[in-house]
């Protein structure tokens, strides 16, 4: 049987899933994104190089990568559609909606009594001039994205003029988050079916700690508190496997930043002996 994964370019990823599924007798497929082909009427179905994806075993989606809003939702509509079908997929386009906006992320922490940071989003300079300055200090994400890129912190008015005036020349959503004081640390928790596979603590002299940016990473213990937080933020956003950021504060109580539905575990990988994509692989094909 096949197991197909979905990505844009080979590496170290795609390789460390190859190998978990090859170690577990079934065949894997590297398929790019953009040779999806979708029909209806005569040979309907979804394919890619000639593969009905239909009659595989389960569909990996490595990642959903940029693209113009077209390709994405285009995209998203292909593991929908196979999913209809009956393909396994991990996880479920609606667990990667969820997850791939930030908005609706922080929603559905909130709908589920967990602690995360105050949280504004609007689409005017005005509205967000106005959530700056009663914030005072915040962390601007953009509303799709990873690895830290795009984010800045504002503090005062003429950064926010700035930052703000470039958003509005673009036409993009200001996605305005209160900055919670740390140590320059946090946690990243790697969740798979319900529990917690392996963690590490990521940090670096700035406010940013992500291991693509050059943050360090060294292993971590969690309580068992943090860790039902994590699996808890993983299950409100309905995600077999997560990257959870959790944000210990400097009063010893944690916020809930991110849950990230395609996850990296590449720096986690160099701290544990547990093999993440095993267990990945093991959940795709649990059903």
């Amino acid at each position: 049987m096949q197991v197909v994964i979905l990505a844009s370019s080979t590496g170290w990823h795609t390789t460390e899933l190859e190998r978990a599924v090859r170690a577990r007798g079934l065949e894997p497929l590297l398929l790019p994104w953009e040779d999806t082909v979708h029909r209806v009427g005569p040979g309907s179905g979804v394919s890619n190089r000639g593969i009905d994806l239909s009659r595989v075993r389960a569909v990996l989606p490595r990642i959903i990568p940029g693209g113009s809003l077209e390709q994405i939702i285009f995209r998203v509509d292909t593991l929908h559609r196979l999913e209809g079908q009956g393909v396994r997929i991990m996880n479920s386009p609606r667990t990667i909606e969820r997850t791939v906006d930030k908005a609706w992320t922080s929603a559905l922490l909130e709908q589920a009594g967990l602690p995360t940071p105050e949280t504004v989003v609007c689409e005017t300079s005005d509205a967000a001039f106005e959530a700056f300055r009663r914030l005072e200090d915040v962390v601007v994400k953009p509303l799709f994205g990873s690895m830290g890129l795009g984010m800045a912190r504002v503090s005062d008015e003429d950064m926010a003029w700035r930052v703000f005036r470039v958003l509005e020349t673009v036409r993009g959503v200001y996605y305005l988050q209160r900055f919670v004081p740390h140590e320059g640390r946090d946690l990243r928790v790697f969740v798979v079916g319900g529990r917690v596979v392996g963690a590490m603590q990521r940090s670096a002299p700035g406010w940013r700690t992500n291991f693509s940016r050059g943050g360090s990473v060294e292993p971590v213990e969690l309580s068992a508190e943090w860790a039902a937080l994590a699996v808890r933020a993983a299950a409100a956003v309905g995600a077999e496997y997560a990257g959870v950021d959790l944000l210990p504060e400097r009063e010893g109580t944690v916020q809930v930043l991110e849950v990230n539905g395609i996850p990296g575990w590449e720096g986690l990988q160099a701290t544990t002996t547990v093999d993440v994509a095993g267990a990945v692989v093991d959940q795709l094909l649990a059903s």
